[in-house]
């Protein structure tokens, strides 16, 4: 299946969040949908930042991003789940 077009998936999370305000989701296909959308934000950082770290040589420095990006994307989850972490000092 192809990926959304950009526009398509702005015409998507619009009617999802629609679905939302008005109470319209028996079956949490637009709860989903939202959820997703948040939550892979932070996963593409995660991607980016582990693609530049692998390019750079394995600095120090990108080292450090990529777990800043890695506890971030952790952190939107458990946020999502209503769960709670503890921060390491990495936000």
């Amino acid at each position: 299946m192809p990926k959304p077009t950009p526009d398509e998936m702005e015409t998507a999370l619009n009617m999802a969040k629609q679905m939302r305000d008005k109470n319209i989701d028996p079956f949490f296909v637009a709860k989903a949908l939202l959820n997703l959308n948040y939550r892979i934000e932070f996963l593409q950082e995660v991607l980016r930042t582990a693609d530049r770290y692998i390019n750079m040589g394995m600095s120090e420095q990108e080292r450090s991003h990529l777990i800043r990006a890695i506890e971030k994307a952790k952190s939107a989850d458990d946020y999502t789940s209503h769960n709670e972490r503890s921060s390491f000092g990495l936000e």
